[in-house]
């Protein structure tokens, strides 16, 4: 029985990595107490986090990947209802009977099967602790009054792997929730205007949560080179720069 799990596992290693070489997707890997987390890099707002055999589909798009060639997912968590966050038929072919679904409650509107978080709420899934953080625009608007994002809806979540705190922003902004936040290992901040962050706002947030690692992502035409000289000389915090437009 052991000798059949361990090959299952290899087999179906052996699919992904051959899906993700296929696909040009990058990865790195997280070493935690409890397991590595991979972490796939597919582009937008979109990422795959893999963990002890479990699989973690954040804000999945078909227009960045060819899902068909990914894993299914044990975890699928929506940020907010913006269709390049809320694809509804990409979530409908990579779940399977058993995937447990995460979302605001915006997108519980369109995904009835999805277990509705709050701002400040928690859950386990699987031993994986996660937190929905506020996401909101504060100063970008569509109009006066009609921020891109408005408080109170979207979230930001927090996943604890083992001893390692992984936190995706979602869209927003700098807020003063973001910016108390605590023990940070890894945080994904957006950066493209106007519906998130300017360099400067993520600048200030990462010199405030204080990351091991940063990662800029949602970045859209963003010129990256303004965030990594903001940060220059920031004890304690790696920026890595993957393809996330």
């Amino acid at each position: 029985m052991t000798r059949f799990v361990a090959l299952s596992f290899m087999v179906f290693f052996f699919v992904v990595s051959v899906g993700l070489a296929e696909q040009k997707l990058e990865t790195d890997v997280i070493k935690t107490q409890g397991g590595d987390i991979e972490i796939t890099f597919i582009g937008h707002g979109t990422l795959m986090l893999t963990y002890n055999g479990k699989v973690f589909h954040v804000d999945p798009w078909s227009k960045l990947a060819d899902y068909s060639k990914l894993p299914k997912a044990d975890f699928i968590v929506i940020t907010h209802e913006h269709q390049d966050h809320l694809d509804v038929d990409t979530i409908n072919k990579i779940q399977h009977k058993d995937t447990v679904i995460v979302s605001n409650e915006k997108s519980h509107q369109k995904l009835p099967q999805s277990q509705v978080m709050k701002n400040g709420e928690r859950k386990e899934l699987n031993g994986v602790r996660i937190e929905a953080v506020p996401a909101y625009n504060m100063v970008h608007m569509r109009k006066p009054g009609e921020p891109y994002h408005p408080q109170g809806s979207g979230n930001g979540y927090i996943f604890t792997f083992g001893d390692k705190r992984v936190y995706v922003a979602g869209d927003t902004e700098n807020t003063p929730e973001m910016k108390k936040l605590e023990n940070i290992d890894v945080a994904f901040l957006p950066m493209n205007l106007p519906f998130t962050m300017t360099p400067e706002m993520v600048t200030d947030a990462a010199k405030a949560i204080k990351p091991k690692v940063l990662y800029p992502y949602h970045t859209g035409d963003t010129d990256l080179s303004k965030l990594t000289g903001l940060m220059k000389g920031t004890d304690g915090v790696e920026v890595r720069l993957r393809n996330m437009k």
